[in-house]
């Protein structure tokens, strides 16, 4: 809806400042002209907006004008307290800021949308971590959320699987990611990944850094996470599944229907002594074609198997 743009433009640029007509399209996800024709209808509402001519140009607000919006909708306060992860928070230190930001959120809200997001509160609930995972230790993270947000350098005792196990590191932090309730911190020079509660040791220095400007966090995370199942998992499998079976973990490709119901696909697998593991769990449901070793070693398995309790069964 056009209001809703309108809106949406308006605290682009309260917000970032200078931009550019096309940042504006690109962001809004419409047009140059229409953004051309909602500038237009935002300075005759009588918004002071300037539009600035030259290579740095873009339109902006005068200086020091704010706007008090209160135009949330109900689903925009429901996901504004749903977004709330205050264990997150809590090891940042950040607890009591969070509650506090929430609160002042909460009482500018018109009655019928506070109890929307009062109902969100009481009723969902984000625990990150899993079942069975034991909560580590994170005794440097505030400090290194500090240095990721004042851009300096730590020195740090980093613990690692290899030999040698304890190592001094020189980062430059550049971002932090929770992931599955676990902290990592991705760090220049590289940039590295590297786990928080793996850190032994830390030193944050007077040495200031700035971030490569074309570094982004969220798709460098992708990128890495997409690497590590790669390496995690080089070898395929092609396997046929019986109707109503599937593999516990997705990422098989090539998926197709045979004729006599069974679906054809091929997966990914870490190593043949772990795919032989895994594929026994099905049982009869999964028939392995490639690749020959691991179907061979299969075969083996279900003979000994079928010499182990055939007496049994002819006994019976």
């Amino acid at each position: 809806m056009k209001s809703s743009r309108l809106v949406s433009m308006l605290l682009l640029l309260q917000t970032r400042g200078r931009m550019t007509a096309a940042q504006l399209a690109e962001v809004l996800e419409v047009s140059v002209r229409t953004v051309y024709r909602d500038v237009e209808a935002l300075s005759a509402a009588g918004v002071p907006l300037y539009a600035d001519a030259g290579h740095s140009g873009g339109y902006r607000l005068l200086d020091g004008y704010r706007t008090r919006l209160t135009g949330l909708t109900t689903g925009e306060a429901e996901a504004l307290f749903l977004a709330g992860a205050p264990g997150a928070a809590a090891q940042l230190g950040l607890g009591s800021v969070l509650a506090a930001a929430q609160l002042k959120v909460r009482a500018a809200l018109p009655p019928g949308l506070r109890s929307h997001a009062d109902r969100i509160s009481s009723r969902f609930h984000l625990d990150a971590p899993g079942w069975y995972a034991d909560t580590e230790e994170t005794p440097y993270l505030p400090a290194v959320a500090d240095a990721v947000w004042n851009c300096r350098a730590v020195n740090i005792l980093y613990r690692r699987w290899r030999e040698p196990t304890d190592v001094e590191r020189r980062l430059e932090p550049y971002g932090l990611v929770l992931k599955a309730g676990r902290w990592y911190v991705v760090a220049g020079p590289g940039p590295r990944t590297y786990r928080v509660d793996q850190i032994l040791q830390l030193d944050v220095t007077r040495e200031e850094f700035t971030p490569p400007g074309d570094f982004d966090l969220a798709v460098h995370w992708t990128a890495y996470q997409r690497d590590f199942h790669n390496r995690l998992r080089p070898a395929r499998a092609v396997v046929r599944l019986a109707p109503g079976v599937s593999l516990p973990d997705p990422g098989q490709t090539e998926a197709c229907l045979e004729g006599d119901g069974w679906t054809r696909t091929t997966v990914p697998i870490e190593s043949l002594d772990h795919a032989h593991a895994e594929f026994l769990r099905l049982g009869t449901g999964i028939e392995v074609l490639e690749p020959q070793e691991l179907r061979d070693r299969l075969a083996r398995t279900a003979a000994e198997l079928v010499e182990r309790y055939g007496s049994a069964a002819s006994g019976a």
